[in-house]
């Protein structure tokens, strides 16, 4: 009988674990569902030597990208960013509207921690975020115990999209 309970405490505990990696959703459905299932055709922007700076400025490390898609109608526009949190990339979500950020959705994630950055709790707190002249985000954002790394990334990416959405903004 105590083994039993034992193995199933041990898998208790690794339940947690199990649904932390995994695709939570496609990016090509997160960019349909947010234009209303009528998503534009894509756009690129090719980074400039001064925006390239300012990315590896943002994310702390070299950034080997020529170019980043997105998607814009209306005045929104939405961002599908990769950014490692410890050691393999989260994919993330961005919806820009008036330059501010409508919505952030991790949208996979590959990481054996740090995985409570998808849940509402934590990603609610980017909403109305705008960028300052010193590319930092206008509002602050709460750290999760455990998930320091991931929350970095995430906030790391939160400030990339504001800053390329204000450059695709000036542009117009």
């Amino acid at each position: 009988m105590l083994r039993i309970i034992f193995i199933i405490t041990a898998f208790s505990l690794l339940l947690p674990l199990a649904e932390a990696k995994g695709v939570f959703q496609q990016p090509s459905e997160f960019i349909s569902e947010s234009f209303a299932g009528q998503p534009p055709e894509p756009q690129i922007i090719w980074l400039s030597k001064a925006m390239r700076k300012q990315i590896e400025e943002i994310l702390q490390h070299k950034y080997r990208g020529l170019r980043i898609r997105y998607y814009l109608k209306d005045g929104r526009s939405v961002w599908v960013l990769d950014e490692t949190g410890k050691e393999k990339p989260i994919t993330t979500g961005f919806v820009i509207n008036n330059s501010k950020i409508e919505q952030v959705k991790v949208l996979v994630f590959r990481e054996s921690r740090g995985w409570e950055v998808r849940y509402p709790f934590f990603t609610k707190q980017f909403i109305d975020s705008t960028i300052t002249e010193k590319n930092e985000l206008s509002k602050p954002i709460d750290g999760i115990s455990g998930a320091t790394l991931s929350v970095r990334a995430l906030t790391k990416l939160a400030r990339v999209a504001l800053l390329l959405n204000q450059h695709i903004t000036k542009q117009k």
